[in-house]
Parts: structure tokens; sequence; C-alpha cells
């Protein structure tokens, strides 16, 4: 059990909590549902929170719980300051916090600024006419000459992202579906209703956001064309190949450099508070320089992550050392927040077709780097990508793209908590989403009961990070690589943290950097260093010592 201290209205405001935290994502639909209609909902969570305590982690992460149509599963939100009746109520999010804070667990909620739902209060004013009090919140164009859309620009779900209204005689932007359209932040009334949600749940006790699609916020308001993207420099990071949203440079659609003053106003009303604020980069080409733009200084987003390993490329070493390098050339002011899986991605077990020595390598890679860390529901249990039929998929992304991308269900099915009935403790009615025969046999019991499951590995990693400032908030010397070897100094003040990671299935010798060094993180499987100054690492082995 987690031993970390209370939070509560005595405890002193601690600003930088964020650096080097270890962040547990829930995806609230499918974690634990309390009231068997079949989906997860808060109070499933507090139910669940000694487990979560339990793993060690600093906060959590609860994807969107607000008032919904439930087009896009609560990305498309009608109401800010409301919980979604599924999901229980307002009284259930404040059991939420209170019972994180007993447990010493900040909690983060996931904001989505860049649209709304086609049923919110707002839209539905908007598209009434053109002269009403919110005709300009969102993006309205009127059609070209021959009532084509007014521009190039592609929806990330397919297609145009114009979407016809016959109200107004205008096309609407929606960079997702045509039931997400997008919020006009040239509009400093839009801007401040904004700000007023972000106030609404600080007072209710948040400690930190997750902002969706961080650099979505703002378009080009001359509305131009995206020039398009030569084919051998096109990437599937944020979209399918399938997806023609891969045939352009999206310059004029999003990262637009007044989204800037936006963040430094979201980040002034944070900071009485304490809070922080992770934001998720969606860009194939600029991801991380975008990072490192919204990181930089004290007046922007604490943390922000990009794609680079939510992707497909495997990791191997030269990967991981490219990655890092330019991280540390875009973005060496600020600060990542890195993660392998997420609710959007196929889970990196399966998307790495890692075997169980590797997940571990790489689990213990991860809490090593620069910057802080989201852990994904499901993910400290090593759960693979679940097999969802065509019949029972619910997302439209993946019933659009079928079956050359099969959408983001198979990363979505319900937690396993026990293998004792086909739900898996999830929920006594009949899931939203069908429970994967493959993950009830990996369920939290099954791995509590097991000594060399790989759920007490992630526990062991994360009591290692915390047992190590140099890990938490130190800076590195920059990443190395020998052959499949990748390897690395972490630094904080008077600890250094000798880092070096086999990314193979081959066995490899490495050099220790000079001075004396003591093998620390022996429970992690790490090999020690020799008496000739040397490290042998077996296939995905790690070796981690102290200077001394």
């Amino acid at each position: 059990m987690s031993l970390k201290a209370p939070i509560t209205k005595e405890t002193p405001i601690d600003p930088g909590w964020w650096r080097g935290a270890v962040i547990y994502q829930i995806y609230p639909r499918s974690y634990q549902d309390s009231n068997g209609d079949g989906i997860g909902d808060l109070l499933g969570i507090v139910q669940r929170l000694p487990y979560i305590a339990s793993l060690g982690v600093d906060a959590i992460w609860i994807s969107p719980f607000f008032t919904s149509p439930m087009k896009d599963f609560g990305y498309d939100v009608s109401d800010y300051c409301d919980v979604d009746p599924m999901f229980g109520s307002l009284a259930d999010f404040d059991a939420v916090v209170e019972t994180a804070h007993q447990f010493g667990i900040r909690v983060m909620i996931d904001l989505v600024l860049s649209h709304t739902s086609d049923q919110h209060p707002w839209f539905k004013e908007s598209r009434a006419n053109r002269d009403n009090p919110r005709a300009n919140w969102y993006v309205w164009s009127d059609p070209k000459p021959d009532g084509t859309p007014p521009n190039n620009w592609l929806s990330i779900f397919g297609g145009s992202a114009w979407q016809w209204d016959a109200r107004r005689e205008q096309y609407y932007l929606h960079n997702f579906l045509t039931s997400q359209p997008d919020l006009n932040f040239h509009e400093p009334a839009v801007q401040q209703a904004l700000l007023d949600v972000e106030l609404f749940w600080l007072h209710r006790g948040v400690d930190g956001f997750r902002l969706d699609t961080i650099n979505f916020y703002i378009a080009d308001k001359q509305l131009r064309d995206n020039p398009p993207l030569p084919p051998e420099e096109r990437n599937a990071t944020i979209a399918p190949s399938v997806n023609p949203y891969n045939h352009q440079l999206h310059i004029y659609d999003k990262n637009q450099p007044e989204n800037l003053d936006f963040l430094r106003k979201f980040r002034a009303v944070m900071n009485p508070f304490g809070a922080a604020a992770v934001g998720e980069v969606g860009d194939a080409q600029r991801g991380l320089e975008i990072m490192g733009q919204y990181t930089a200084g004290d007046d922007l987003m604490q943390m922000c992550y990009a794609f680079e390993f939510l992707s497909a490329t495997p990791p191997t070493a030269a990967r991981i050392v490219q990655v890092m390098s330019e991280v540390d050339r875009v973005a060496k002011d600020g600060w990542p927040c890195w993660a392998f899986s997420n609710h959007d991605v196929m889970r990196h077990v399966t998307r790495w077709s890692l075997s169980p020595a590797a997940l571990r390598m790489y689990t213990t890679l991860i809490h090593c780097l620069r910057g802080s860390v989201c852990l994904y529901q499901g993910e400290e249990l090593g759960l693979p990508e679940a097999d969802v039929a065509f019949e029972d998929l619910q997302d439209p992304y993946g019933i659009e793209f079928w079956p050359e991308f099969k959408g983001r269900d198979g990363c979505r099915t319900p937690m396993v908590w026990e293998p004792s009935n086909q739900n898996g403790g999830f929920s006594v009615g009949r899931p939203w989403l069908p429970v994967s025969s493959e993950h009830l046999n990996m369920s939290v019991a099954a791995e509590e009961a097991d000594p060399a499951a790989v759920l007490h590995h992630y526990r062991r990693v994360i009591a290692f990070r915390h047992a190590h400032k140099a890990l938490m908030e130190g800076g590195h010397d920059g990443m190395k690589s020998s052959g499949d070897v990748v390897y690395f100094n972490r630094t904080h003040e008077s600890e250094t943290v000798f880092c070096a990671f086999n990314v193979s299935d081959t066995p490899s010798d490495l050099a220790m950097p000079k001075g004396n060094w003591v093998q620390v993180g022996a429970e992690l499987g790490g090999g020690a260093p020799s008496a000739d100054g040397r490290v042998h690492l077996g296939p995905w082995q790690v070796c981690l010592a102290v200077r001394v």
C-alpha cells in the first residue's frame, strides 16, 4: 500500500509536484462498473482507489466523464461543468477527489477544449443564425463560389473537415467527427468561457488537467489551404495510413502561434492552486518541437507529450537515441511526459510484439527517462490488445476504416479484476465492450497471487523511481547507444544514476563510465558492473548503478 501523506486543505501547495510524477490514466467507461449497467463509473473508481494507491503512482488522469451524447465516448462534451448520468454525479466526482487525496493521490481530469458536441447549448445557439450572441463562437465560413468547402482541410476521422449547415448556409469546422464542431479561439468570449470551466474544476479540488489535442485550439484566421505532404514524409503517427489526413502538412488547421497566448492565460489560472497540466500534442511532423514550445519557461504548460513512443515504430536503440536527442535539441528547456500506451493506440505489448522480458525492460526504461510518465490502465498487467469483432465495435473511427484499421476499441475493453466470470469482475451486467478471454488469466487477482507477474515489476519500478531524485527530477547527459544498448546518466545534486538497457534479445557488453559505481535496482533484474569496469547485459537486461 502507498505510504503517501494525505492531501488536505492544510497541505502546503507544492507547485512542482508534477515533475517526474507517475500518472495513471483511467478510461472510466472501462475501469469498474458500480451499478451493474455494464459501463464503468466514478464510484467504481472510488472502489478501486486502494488498488491504484498500491501501485505507488502520484496522480490519476481520468478521461472525460462530462455530460455528452457519447458520439465519441465523452470527447464530445455538451456540458463542461456536469457529470454524465452514466458516470454518476458531481457528488460522486467529489468522492473520487476526496478518496484519492486520502491516499495522497492527485486528480487530473481530461479537458476537451478544442471542440464541443453539436448538442452543446453554445453550438445550438451559434448555428441558429448569424446574428446571435454566440454566432462567432465556432469556426464558420461561407462556401466557395461553387458551393464547395472554404479550403482543403481534412478531418482526422476521414473526409473534409467542413460540414454544411443549412440554418446559416455556411460550413463549420470539425477536426474530428461532424458532431464535434471546433470552437473559435479568435473570439475572446470563447477563451474566457473555457477559463471559467477550468476555474470551476479547480474550485472542485482537481489538481490538474490533461489537455486533449492541445495544438488544435486555434486555426488560421485566413483559412489558408494546407500544402501537400510528399509521400516519403507521410507517417501514421497521428492517423492510420489509410487516412488521407496524412497527405497534408498541417500548418494552417492547427499549431498556430496565437495558441501560446491562450496557454499562458490557462497557466495563470492554475498557478494559485498549484495545479499542473499535461498537453497532448498531435502532430506527425513537428510533435516534439511543439512540445518544446508549449513547455518552455514557467508561464506555459508544465508537461506535454508527443506521439513518438505511441507510434508503431519499434523503439530500437537507434530510435530511442534519435527521439531523445531531438528532445534535447528542441525541448531542452521543456518537460516531456512519456507514455507507451493510452486509450487511442494499440497496446504496446501487441504494437511492438513484446516478450515478457522485453516488457519489463521497457517498463524500467520509461521510468528512467527525463520527464514524467503516464501509465494506461491494464498496462501494469501486461495486457495485450484485445481482438474485438466487427459486430461488437463501438468506435466510429474503427467502423469507418475497418478492416485496414480496427479502431481503438481493442485498447478500451474493460479492466480485468478477477477471473471467476466472463466479465472479469468489471460488472455484473453485460459490459459495453466484451471482456477479452485472453485477459482473464491476467487479471489483478491472478497477478497479485503470482510473485513473478509483471504487476509486481511495475510496483518495484515505480518505487525505485521514487527512491532516486535523479530519476524523478534530474537532468541527463545525453542519450547514447552502443550496438543494441542504450545508456545515459541521470543527475540531481550529488546523486548520479547510470542507466543501461539492452534493447534486444542478444547479449551485449558495455564499458562503464569512469568512476566508482555500485549496483542499485537489483530487484528489477538488472546486471551488476564487474571489477574490470564493464557490465554484461543479457537479453532485455538493464544495469542501474549509482556513483559513490
